[in-house]
Parts: C-alpha cells; structure tokens; sequence
C-alpha cells in the first residue's frame, strides 16, 4: 500500500476521461496555459475507532486528492472541475491487493483570481477522497 500506487489510480481515471485532460502531479512546468488539473496527494491517519482490526494494526489508507482545475476564466475552472468531478466521484479504482471504496468528494471552492504570473487565471480546488484495505 503507497501513496503512490492510489496517486496513479487517480491520474489513471482522470487520463481516461473524455476529451483529454491534461494532467500536472504536483507541479506546473514554466509556460503552461491554461486549462490543466493540478494535483496534490496527501495520505492521512485513517484509522476510525470503530474500524480498527482486532489485532489494533491499522489497515485503512485514506488518500486526499486536491485537484486544482486551472482554465483562463471562471467559467472554465468550473467545466473543467466538473470534467474532473464526472472522471472521479463515485467511481471504484482498482489497486493491486486492495479493495477500494468508491471515491467522495469532501470539500471544494469557488474559482478563485490569480495574476501572479502576468495573466489572469482562476483556479477552483476540490477535495477528493480514495480509502482501501487490504484486499
């Protein structure tokens, strides 16, 4: 069980999606245009009291999924962040000897303005959740 291994679950899905997306892990490479989803994995403490194994390991991976939907406008972000949400929420990944839950969506933001750069761009972050146990 890595980080890794549900990461690329994730990315995997959102490469299938329809009308290819283009997809960044973690970093945006200089001159990179808009429209792109930016992704950001964290794993947390999963473990919820009521189920840890008799024997007290922890078996439950959690793995938070922040998809930063990056278009030119505001209303870009949002059809790219439903894009993004028809490719995830609700679907059940495959990972080699786990069994996964199908995945949630847990929080999201408005398109938010930035010219950091020189050009407008709004991003608009969703919060996704992937968990598995041992298959």
């Amino acid at each position: 069980m890595t980080v890794r291994a549900h990461a690329d679950a994730v990315i995997g899905l959102l490469a299938a999606a329809p009308g290819s997306l283009r997809v960044l892990d973690g970093a945006v490479p200089k001159e990179t245009a808009p429209p792109y989803v930016l992704l950001y994995f964290a794993d947390s403490d999963p473990e919820l009291v009521d189920s840890r194994p008799l024997g007290g390991g922890s078996e439950r991976f959690v793995l938070r999924v922040y998809a930063h939907c990056v278009g030119g406008n505001a209303a870009a972000a949002r059809a790219l962040g439903e894009r993004v949400r028809a490719a995830l929420l609700d679907v059940t990944p495959t990972i080699a000897d786990r069994a996964c839950w199908p995945i949630r969506r847990e929080d999201g933001s408005p398109p938010q303005r930035d010219e950091s750069t020189g050009t407008l761009v709004m991003d608009r972050v969703d919060v996704y959740r992937l968990e598995s146990v041992p298959a």
